[in-house]
C-alpha cells in the first residue's frame, strides 16, 4: 500500500512540474487559468479543425463556429456543437452572431476614411465636435478624437460603472457614461474604455447628418460585398442568430441587443481586407495604421469573439463561441491557439 501512495504521490510531483513549466514557457494568459484549461492544453492536437471543434463542445463550449483562410486559398468556415440547445438546432457556418468589440475595427476604419475626406480631424477636441457634452465629460475640450479612437482620453469606461449590467436593455448608457471623474489626464495613459466609441459613433452621426452605420454600409460593406452584417439583433432574422449562454444560467441571451452582428465569413473578408490594404485608399491606409490595431476580440453576456490575421503564416482566423462565463474566455484563447496549430 505505502508503494502505491508513493507512485500516487510521484505522479502528482510529474503532473505539478508538467502543469509549472506550462505555465512558465506559455502566454501569460495560462498564469491564473483553472487546472481544467491547463489539462485541455496539454491534450493531443487533433488531425483537423472538425476534431478540435468536437473537442471544444465537449470541453465546456456550446456552440462555436471558426472561419480560416489562408494565403490565396478559398475560406473554410467549420460549424460544432449547439446553434440553439432549446430547440436542438445544431451550429452551423453562416449564422449571424454578436462580434461586440470587433465592432471597434469598423468605428475605427470609418473614422480613418472621413479624415481622409476631410469630415473630421484627429486632433480636434471632442468639445468641438459636441459642446454640450463639455461640462459633463471631463477634459473635453483636451480629449482629441485620436485619443478617443486610441483609449488613451481618460474617459471612464460605461461598462464598469456601478449600476450597468449586461443582462439589460434599458439601462440609461448616458447616465453610466457621462459626469464621472476621468481615470487620468488625456493622453498619458491607455485604459480601454467602451465610452470612447459610444462618442465617437455619436460624433459620426453629428458631421455625417445621418446614422454613422449608412456610411459604413455604403463606403465599407458594400465595396466588399458583405450583405450580412447589421448594427442590431432588430434588424435580423432572429431565427438566424446563434443563442448565447453563461454557465450556471438555462437562459437565452439572444434577445439583448448589443451592437453588430454578423457571420464568420463577413467578419473574415473584412477583417482580410483591413490588414491587406484593400479597404482603403492608400492616404485611408496611411491614416489608419497610425490610428488603430488591425486585430480584435469581443465579448458581451453568452457571446465571445476572435478576429485575427497573422501575415507570417497569412492565416486569417475568425472564431464565434456562444458560451461566457466561468473563465470560458481563457477556453477559447486556447481553443483558438490550438487551431491555429492544426491549420499551419
Amino acid at each position: 500500500m505505502r508503494t502505491t501512495v508513493k507512485k500516487n504521490q510521484n505522479n502528482k510531483k510529474i503532473l505539478l512540474k508538467v502543469l509549472i513549466a506550462l505555465v512558465l514557457t506559455s502566454s501569460g494568459i495560462y498564469i491564473f487559468a483553472p487546472w481544467q484549461f491547463a489539462l485541455y492544453y496539454l491534450k493531443p492536437l487533433p488531425l483537423s479543425v472538425e476534431d478540435e471543434l468536437a473537442l471544444a463542445t465537449k470541453n465546456g463550449i456550446d456552440g462555436i463556429i471558426v472561419y480560416i483562410q489562408q494565403g490565396d486559398q478559398p475560406a473554410n468556415v467549420y460549424a460544432a456543437g449547439w446553434h440553439n440547445k432549446a430547440k436542438a438546432i445544431p451550429a452551423f457556418p453562416d449564422a449571424l452572431f454578436k462580434i461586440a468589440s470587433i465592432a471597434k475595427l469598423y468605428d475605427a476604419a470609418a473614422v480613418a476614411k472621413l479624415t481622409a475626406e476631410g469630415k473630421l480631424d484627429l486632433d480636434a477636441s471632442l468639445a468641438s465636435y459636441l459642446p454640450e457634452l463639455s461640462l459633463r465629460i471631463e477634459n473635453a475640450d483636451a480629449i482629441t478624437l485620436r485619443m478617443m479612437v486610441q483609449h488613451r482620453s481618460g474617459i471612464p469606461n460605461f461598462t464598469d460603472q456601478d449600476g450597468f449590467d449586461w443582462a439589460k436593455n434599458d439601462l440609461d448608457i448616458d447616465k453610466l457614461a457621462f459626469d464621472k471623474p476621468a481615470d487620468f489626464a488625456p493622453g498619458t495613459a491607455y485604459a480601454y474604455s467602451n465610452t470612447n466609441y459610444l462618442l465617437l459613433q455619436r460624433v459620426m452621426n453629428r458631421v455625417l447628418g445621418y446614422n454613422y452605420f449608412t456610411y459604413i454600409q455604403n463606403n465599407i460593406l458594400l465595396p466588399l460585398d458583405l450583405h450580412d452584417t447589421y448594427n442590431s439583433v432588430n434588424a435580423v432574422n432572429s431565427n438566424r442568430l446563434m443563442s448565447g449562454y453563461y454557465v450556471g444560467y438555462n437562459d437565452d441571451f439572444k434577445y439583448l441587443d448589443q451592437g453588430f452582428v454578423s457571420t464568420a465569413r463577413d467578419v473574415g473578408i473584412f477583417l482580410k481586407a483591413l490588414n491587406d490594404g484593400s479597404l482603403f485608399t492608400e492616404t485611408e491606409m496611411q491614416i489608419y495604421q497610425q490610428l488603430y490595431v488591425f486585430e480584435h476580440t469581443g465579448w458581451v453576456l453568452g457571446y465571445s469573439s476572435i478576429a485575427r490575421y497573422d501575415k507570417e503564416t497569412q492565416t486569417l482566423a475568425v472564431q464565434f463561441t456562444n458560451t461566457t462565463g466561468n473563465d470560458t474566455v481563457l477556453l477559447t484563447q486556447l481553443i483558438y491557439n490550438r487551431i491555429l496549430k492544426i491549420v499551419n
